[in-house]
């Protein structure tokens, strides 16, 4: 009970400066809500405290541990086209259940059917995977990699632009972020880590990481492709955002409809631990009751967890949005400083920090990473307000954006690479596409009408999805030059040392 009170208090502090900053604007001039939308906010904040606390213990408990034991399990059994098959089906499958995934591709189901678009970018992320085992297994770098499929995207855009297909330019890189989710992310980091550890070699610390990456570039291609051979006009029919008049009856019939989600996903990566206990883990007992209580906690948690921020936070997001649409200013404002607290509210994020710190025996601490990923999506929020506000298209930030994030794979640590790459999958997390996004949304509505919302309002997921790379890579330029200044400074101190403090022992 000590863990759970822990995560629960880790959990108040990562989201009491969320509530804090909209209850602040509420009693400004700026925005005004009502009763009721505050006290469905307030309560679903409590919901949203207890859910990611009884995740974050669960992840510890047994998504992490499951995880590392598939990935190391599957490595050894010295079968690589077992490895590569089981990987590939658990990639396609996981996905394939993912919720968020069935929100986009209800969005653009006048133009692509939705079974299409779930296998499609389903069958992305499994090929990813693979990739990313192959990458490990033959230690290659992952900046080449990325590079060339950066290219790709960029060359997907182009034609999209030119067949007047842009609106499938913002949606798909936003899926690239609504694919790994709070159930699949920590899992592909964790199955990445038990691979590094078997087959990572000297560059297991490295290897360990970049997994979430490559599985956020699949979906981006898959759903480039797709617009490239699509007909008819996209579509887009805004949601009812007002908060329910009768809210424990919407709360509740919200509630079982994400247990059925969340427990269709869960079950699946469940499924492929106990295939894999029963034929070559064989785990002890005692340990597979900690994490069947484990899954216990991850199942509660993330249910609570998605049917507040569904329930309460997206229509104060809508509304925020619309209010402080008014003033361009204020919005930018506001952006700037939701994003630098909306990411530590983001229960990946504290996974992706635990594991950091334990594969580089806290060389590079949790600290540091959280400050890199709040001043990224704080300036990626503000970025994406300045778009919405001036209307112009997301290749204007992400094709410099992802150059820079590029460039600096060559000047810094590859394991900050790789850190950098999986952190923007995990910033955009479900507190992004149910709070953030309806934010955008919102602002979208007033300042350029509802037809923009696809060009304009959607391709925020992305910008959150990319800032980071940057802001963790300068983390690890910062420490590149501070080792070099530090070596220069000894080489100084030895060059200039007194000779008559030299003891000659000839």
């Amino acid at each position: 009970m000590t863990s759970f009170f822990d995560k629960v208090k880790e959990s108040l502090f990562s989201v009491l400066p969320v509530v804090a900053i909209v209850l602040i604007l509420c009693c400004t001039p700026l925005a005004q809500l009502s009763g009721k939308e505050i006290a469905a906010f307030a309560i679903s904040a409590v919901f949203l405290v207890l859910g990611m606390g009884c995740f974050n213990l669960g992840a510890d408990l047994a998504m992490s541990p499951m995880g590392e034991h598939i990935g190391s399990g599957l490595t050894k059994s010295g079968k690589r086209w077992v490895l590569i098959s089981v990987c590939f089906a658990m990639g396609v499958l996981i996905t394939v259940a993912e919720p968020d995934l069935s929100v986009l591709a209800n969005q653009i189901a006048e133009k692509v059917s939705p079974v299409t678009l779930i296998l499609s970018v389903g069958a992305g992320v499994g090929l990813f995977l693979v990739v990313g085992v192959l990458k490990t297994a033959k230690s290659r770098s992952l900046a080449p990699i990325l590079i060339f499929c950066y290219a790709a995207m960029f060359a997907f855009a182009a034609v999209l632009l030119e067949r007047g297909s842009d609106d499938f330019i913002a949606v798909g890189f936003d899926s690239g972020g609504v694919t790994t989710g709070p159930i699949t992310a920590p899992f592909i980091m964790a199955v990445g880590a038990g691979i590094s550890a078997t087959l990572g070699g000297r560059n297991s610390a490295e290897n360990s990481f970049g997994f979430v990456a490559l599985c956020s570039v699949g979906p981006i291609l898959t759903v480039m492709a797709l617009g490239m051979f699509s007909t008819g006009d996209m579509s887009y029919v805004l949601p009812d955002y007002s908060v329910a008049d009768n809210f424990a009856v919407a709360f509740l019939e919200e509630l079982w409809r994400v247990s059925k989600d969340v427990a269709l996903s869960l079950g699946l990566i469940v499924a492929f631990f106990l295939l894999l206990q029963f034929t070559c883990l064989h785990l002890p007992k005692i340990k597979l009751v900690r994490m069947a209580m484990g899954v216990v906690y991850a199942f509660v948690g993330i249910v609570l967890f998605l049917t507040a921020v569904t329930v309460g936070f997206m229509p104060i997001g809508f509304s925020l949005g619309q209010q402080l649409a008014k003033s361009p200013a204020a919005l930018i404002i506001s952006a700037l400083v939701l994003g630098a607290v909306v990411v530590l509210a983001e229960p990946a994020v504290h996974v992706l920090n635990k594991q950091v710190e334990e594969v580089t025996n806290r060389a590079i601490t949790k600290k540091s990473v959280l400050i890199a990923l709040s001043a990224g999506v704080a300036v990626s929020l503000a970025l994406s307000m300045l778009r919405i506000w001036l209307d112009f298209s997301l290749l204007y930030y992400v094709i410099p954006g992802y150059l820079l994030s590029l460039g600096l794979s060559f000047f810094v640590p590859k394991v900050y690479t790789a850190i950098a790459f999986d952190s923007g999958g995990v910033a955009s997390g479900p507190l992004t596409t149910t709070f953030i996004l309806p934010f955008a949304i919102g602002a979208c509505c007033v300042m350029q009408g509802e037809e923009k919302i696809l060009a304009d309002a959607f391709g925020i997921v992305a910008m959150v999805a990319m800032t980071p790379l940057i802001t963790i890579q300068l983390l690890g330029f910062r420490a590149v030059v501070a080792q070099n200044v530090r070596s220069k400074l000894a080489q100084q101190r030895i060059v200039s040392a007194d000779d008559d403090q030299i003891i000659n022992f000839m």
